[in-house]
């Protein structure tokens, strides 16, 4: 029997990514509400009590109301919203984290999304941190560009759309200089730290993809690792994994640029060593689509994780969207 999903959000960006990562495949039959009844909170709170998986791609207070709306304790979630990336009794739904994330989101009710800057982070700092070559306590500096899909319908007309008031011909902009990102506490608890990484988030004029820099003073670790420690150590973690790789050191040295929107309509995340021996000196880099392994991708991957079927299924394809349509 096919599984019965409702995608609540839909028509935003990342839930119309989704849908069509999941069109066509005969597992699923889809719960849809027209646009008179979506914003009907009956018609939803039907929508997601009828449901065998219930995603949701929603505001962060939005997702929090859903979630109180489902009675039905079969109902199974997976929140993309920020609103439980640290929540008791939720799964995070980054399968690579460790040798058992998989069981554990087969095995959950609920699963929260990891977010795209926060995954990237994450996928770099708990290696390093559970190694000890990075102490939980130290100052951890990141700094990242995303693609300004990232910051949903509103960000995407100012880029795209001539008429709207929010309108910028700007090709960079830094932001989140409050040095408050929502992500910060989820990449802090699953980093592994002890203090609040200073994150310096920006966005430039390129519809998706991601760069995310951890830069690293070996000499001032405590264990002075080398660039190759760092290596192995990425290397190691990620062992075996289908779409979290490191590239060798060689490919790395041999780079003279490193492209933001490098894996687009992709659901890989992939990391880079960078460094310098003489100066003992490394910056390690995520590259991925803020859009795939940084939202829909994951999404589906960990659906599929949870409903017992191939982890890959559905995301050998690109998603295709018209993001103007996005609401």
């Amino acid at each position: 029997m096919a599984a019965r999903i409702f995608i609540d959000g839909e028509a935003g960006t990342t839930g119309l990514q989704i849908k069509s990562r999941l069109d066509g495949r005969e597992e699923f039959d889809f719960i849809r509400l027209d646009d008179a009844r979506r914003k009907d909170p009956e018609a939803r709170r039907e929508a997601l009590n009828a449901a065998d998986v219930v995603i949701l791609c929603l505001p962060d207070a939005a997702a929090k109301e859903a979630v109180s709306l489902i009675e039905n304790e079969s109902v199974r979630v997976i929140d993309a919203s920020s609103a439980h990336r640290t929540a008791p009794g939720w799964a995070y739904g980054f399968p690579e984290y460790e040798a058992d994330s998989r069981a554990e989101i087969a095995q959950a009710r609920f699963v929260t999304n990891p977010g795209c800057y926060a995954i990237t982070s994450v996928s770099i700092l708990h290696p390093l941190v559970s190694a000890g070559l990075v102490p939980v306590e130290w100052p951890v500096t990141i700094n990242a560009v995303s693609g300004y899909s990232g910051g949903g319908k509103q960000l995407i007309a100012a880029f795209e759309d001539p008429s709207s008031p929010d309108h910028t011909d700007e090709a960079f902009r830094v932001y989140g200089l409050g040095l408050a990102h929502k992500h910060i506490p989820e990449i802090r608890a699953w980093g592994g730290l002890s203090h609040a990484p200073l994150f310096v988030p920006s966005v430039g004029r390129f519809a998706q993809g991601m760069l995310v820099q951890i830069p690293l003073q070996l000499w001032a670790l405590p264990g002075k690792p080398s660039v190759d420690d760092i290596h192995a150590a990425l290397t190691k973690h990620y062992d075996g994994q289908s779409y979290v790789s490191v590239a060798p050191l060689s490919e790395t040295a041999a780079m003279g640029k490193l492209e933001p929107e490098g894996l687009n309509d992709t659901n890989e995340l992939r990391l880079h060593v960078f460094g310098n021996a003489e100066t003992q000196q490394a910056v390690v880099i995520g590259q991925l689509d803020n859009l795939g392994k940084g939202a829909s991708g994951q999404a589906v991957q960990n659906l599929n994780i949870m409903l017992g079927l191939p982890e890959g299924q559905g995301l050998d394809r690109p998603a295709s969207i018209d993001r103007s349509s996005a609401a």
